[in-house]
């Protein structure tokens, strides 16, 4: 039998660019070779498409750029189903059975490739364009999940540098200013004070053209892995232990102060309540395929929405791998399972 192919996207214009090049490079490590095709795509922070043939290494060293890599494009015709290679006097025609984007943050996670690979008639692995653009969307995702009757934590949405007063007059510190649209905590800042405000505001404008301040929910984070569409498989709940300010980017990748609890330190029912919760937000938000949902537990034992990741880290050390693998899942036996998954649902990547 005819292995399938798959698509890997890695790189991307982003400002994650660096995030992804870690995560693609694990899947690629782990790829399950023995049932499909891979189809490398690389794509450079400036936003050029290539498939690229060469190693491993050489993606997680940001050098894989400078390889004798052929330019691609992806075909519109939706008979196709394909990538466009071209070279000097030849365009050839690559046939891709699904795309599995390991891109994060804008252009990636937003809905934006989701949404040239339905053009293509491509199908996705993963959430597809309405869910992916959603998740992005901390307000938008907010307002959606507490009509399900889910806290969250007050905020507002300014759109300037200087249009904070009511942030001050409404919300009380400690406070989080965020880019409303960005991942692996690019762009946040936790104000403790008036004077600290400003400075975060400015710093959050630099990754997206609006900004979400919220008060910040005194207790510990918790997440949840999640896969499947209409069957759901749940991952065990984690825990961020941290020893001071949050879990920022510096923090997931190095975890120099903080620490990791899987499973969290918690009884079994709220586990459960954890569990249901992030189910629930999984399908308001109309995801499909994988992805971690982020809330906060209250010293009270009040769960509060944080954030969807739709494509979360994809490290050996990642949560989300490492909660799966908490039921059984080796990192192979994961990325098979996803890719399984999307080459069922694939085409629903419409919603």
């Amino acid at each position: 039998m005819e292995k399938k192919t798959i698509a890997v996207l890695f790189g991307g214009n982003s400002s994650e660019y660096e995030v992804s090049l870690q995560s693609a490079s694990t899947v690629i490590k782990h790829f399950p070779y023995h049932k499909y095709e891979l189809y490398m795509i690389g794509i450079t922070k400036e936003g050029k498409w290539y498939h690229y043939q060469g190693t491993v290494d050489k993606i997680l060293d940001d050098t894989w750029y400078l390889e004798n890599n052929i330019s691609v494009c992806i075909c519109l015709n939706p008979k196709c189903q394909a990538v466009m290679e071209i070279s000097v006097n030849r365009v050839k025609y690559c046939h891709l059975d699904a795309a599995f984007p390991i891109l994060h943050g804008k252009n990636g996670e937003d809905g934006t490739v989701q949404g040239l690979m339905q053009l293509a008639n491509i199908p996705v692995i993963g959430c597809g364009i309405l869910s992916s653009a959603l998740c992005m969307d901390k307000q938008r995702a907010h307002e959606l999940v507490k009509n399900q009757g889910i806290k969250v934590a007050d905020a507002i949405v300014i759109k300037n540098t200087s249009d904070y007063s009511k942030a001050i007059s409404t919300l009380q510190f400690p406070l989080f200013v965020k880019p409303v649209k960005a991942g692996s905590s690019y762009g946040i800042s936790k104000v403790l004070d008036i004077q600290d405000l400003k400075p975060a505001i400015d710093n959050a404008f630099k990754y997206d053209n609006e900004v979400i301040i919220e008060e910040a929910i005194l207790g510990r984070e918790v997440g949840c892995a999640i896969i499947g569409k209409d069957i759901l498989e749940v991952g065990l709940v984690d825990e961020i232990e941290l020893a001071d300010g949050f879990f920022d980017y510096h923090e997931k990748y190095t975890l120099k102060t903080s620490k990791i609890h899987l499973p969290a330190r918690i009884d079994e029912l709220t586990t459960k309540k954890i569990q249901d919760t992030a189910m629930l937000i999984y399908r308001t938000l109309g995801c499909q395929g994988f992805a971690r949902v982020d809330m906060f537990l209250t010293n009270n034992n009040e769960i509060y929405f944080n954030e969807v990741n739709t494509i979360p880290g994809f490290t050996t050390h990642s949560r989300f791998p490492q909660m799966m693998k908490g039921i059984g899942y080796d990192f192979i036996e994961l990325i098979d399972r996803i890719i399984e998954m999307g080459l069922i649902d694939g085409n629903d990547c419409t919603e």
